[in-house]
């Protein structure tokens, strides 16, 4: 969903001349991608929240997010395995562990299969195995539906690749129901449309990388203002996903305030990226990045407003 900066200062893993056990582990900690792991649990809880109606079990929170982020983990470090390649010649990510030699291929390959099994069993053992089964699922779709298949050969590959970082959100209700909703859905839309938005601002500011490593992202392959109108039509059905959800779980205000301010600012500034766009402006007048941080907080203030609206409504009933 998002990315890890890879150019992140390790000196604190490091010991004397990079190596001993804190370094060694800081970098296959490094594989997982432990910032994209944030925002799917940014996700996760707050639909918890929902589901339960109120304040879910907490043993139940914790054991669902360490399951969820140790599948979220197998499936980066296997992605990390398979684009090792295109990793090494793209700058953004040439100091990845696997790049830069600090973890061996091997190491990752069986880091990660290991991470899977135990993610698995983990979630079907102590949560429940439709939540298992749903991770795993996202886990293969990302790394074979993804990785292997779209990545490098469709400028839809996000588009569709994207679906496994909505999952969470499925993943997270079923821990509480053991079953799916049309609620879930709807939230899974939202996340489905929110992802070119939030990526394809970054695949314009490193469009040089996925272009030397042919990797044909949308802003590769097409003019910027071709890729701002797409973000602009995601944009809108993202919002429109998100107020779906308001007579499908009867939403009280404080969800319906979150969604529709965050959501307009949301649209504003998609809206500026095509006007820049459009005005032909260079990459430092375009300022995609400013679409791509703000898509991070609206969905952080989205998922806020998803907990919270359940808490308020049991708090006082007659303000829903």
């Amino acid at each position: 969903m998002t990315t890890v900066d890879p150019r992140a200062d390790l000196s604190a893993l490091t010991g004397p001349g990079g190596s001993g056990l804190r370094f060694t582990v800081g970098q296959y900690v490094a594989l997982t991608k432990p910032r994209i792991i944030e925002l799917l649990l940014i996700t996760t809880i707050p639909v918890m929240f929902l589901a339960q109606g109120g304040v879910p079990d907490l043993l139940l929170v914790l054991v669902t997010l360490v399951g969820g982020t140790m599948s979220a983990g197998a499936a980066n470090t296997l992605n990390c395995y398979l684009d090792r390649d295109i990793d090494a010649v793209m700058h953004r990510t040439s100091k990845r562990p696997l790049v830069t030699g600090t973890v061996s291929p091997r190491g990752a390959l069986t880091f990660g299969l290991v991470l899977t099994v135990v993610s698995t069993l983990w979630l079907g053992l102590l949560v429940n195995w439709l939540s298992a089964w749903l991770a795993l699922g996202a886990l293969l779709f990302y790394v074979v539906g993804y990785t292997l298949l779209l990545k490098r050969r469709t400028a839809q590959n996000i588009v569709w690749g994207g679906a496994a970082g909505c999952m969470p959100v499925l993943i997270g209700w079923s821990a509480v129901t053991d079953s799916l909703s049309w609620s879930a859905f709807a939230l899974f839309m939202v996340i489905f449309f929110w992802t070119p938005p939030h990526y394809w601002p970054l695949s314009m500011r490193y469009k040089d990388d996925y272009a030397t490593a042919h990797v044909p992202m949308l802003p590769v392959v097409e003019r910027f203002v071709v890729v701002a109108k797409q973000i602009v039509l995601y944009s809108w059905a993202m919002v429109a996903a998100s107020l779906a959800l308001v007579p499908l779980q009867r939403m009280g205000w404080v969800y319906l305030v979150a969604a529709v301010v965050s959501g307009g600012l949301f649209l504003a500034e998609a809206h500026r990226l095509l006007g820049r766009a459009k005005a032909g402006a260079g990459e430092d007048v375009l300022r995609p990045m400013r679409l791509f941080h703000f898509s991070i907080t609206y969905l952080t203030v989205l998922f806020v407003g998803v907990a919270l609206d359940p808490i308020w409504h049991l708090a006082l009933p007659g303000l829903r």
